[in-house]
């Protein structure tokens, strides 16, 4: 585990930037696993600015994002597609046929749960996995629980994770109650994982997950797992590690 500390918002998006672009760059066909929420905003932000400057290409690179909301359909405004074409792939030249996200939206989502693993097993590992992390531990929207299950599936989000999500809606009964996302298995394949957190509200979670006990009452702990995990942290997120 290499864990890096910064003062600033601008320093971490740009050094989480330059980890993803030098993947690509290194790896013209990488498979990149791609997360939604605040902190990967201002991470997106800088590598459309450094894409802008003819830096590096999108065109043969694959991307699968973690999840996405149960229910609403992919045009919707707080539908993890919209996100994703609003921060990243509309200024970007990656081919949209190369942008996958789960359909939250699909008439089987059992169904929908097994095309998408087999998409991601036919794209071969992920290269480079992005995440950000829940105040309750969860990676993707992979939330506590006794066991965690390790391909894409049906979750019923944790109701600290709607009233964080609120925040995006008008009101929380606006928030959808359940998710379609990777499993904890399918994050722990990729061959680099690369963990942001901002924020003072996110310390203490952090300490758990990265020096507390492996358990899945914290599903972000079995992170401690993995060969090549890269922690970035702002000053606030890291302020319970030594």
């Amino acid at each position: 585990m290499n864990i890096l500390t910064f003062d600033s918002d601008d320093k971490l998006n740009e050094a989480a930037a330059n980890i993803i672009i030098g993947q690509i760059q290194t790896t013209p066909r990488a498979v990149l696993g791609l997360a939604t929420g605040g902190t990967p905003v201002g991470i997106y932000k800088e590598i459309v600015r450094e894409f802008q400057r003819d830096m590096f290409s999108f065109r043969r690179v694959t991307t699968f994002n973690l999840d996405e909301y149960v229910g609403l359909p992919v045009d919707h405004s707080q539908s993890y597609h919209t996100y994703m074409r609003k921060h990243l792939f509309d200024h970007i030249d990656i081919p949209s046929s190369q942008c996958h996200i789960p359909d939250g939206h699909a008439p089987d989502l059992h169904e929908e749960c097994r095309r998408y693993d087999a998409l991601i097993e036919n794209a071969g590992q992920i290269d480079l996995q992005l995440l950000g992390l829940g105040h309750n531990g969860h990676i993707g929207f992979n939330e506590p629980a006794h066991a965690l299950i390790r391909g894409t599936h049906v979750v019923d989000l944790a109701e600290a994770t709607r009233e964080a999500n609120a925040r995006y809606f008008d009101a929380i009964d606006e928030v959808p109650r359940q998710a379609l996302t990777i499993g904890v298995g399918t994050i722990l394949k990729a061959k680099k994982i690369l963990l942001a957190v901002k924020g003072e509200d996110k310390a203490e979670i952090v300490e758990r997950a990265l020096k507390g006990p492996i358990t899945t009452d914290c599903p972000a702990s079995l992170l401690q797992t993995h060969p090549n995990l890269i922690v970035l942290l702002d000053s606030a997120a890291a302020r319970r590690m030594k």
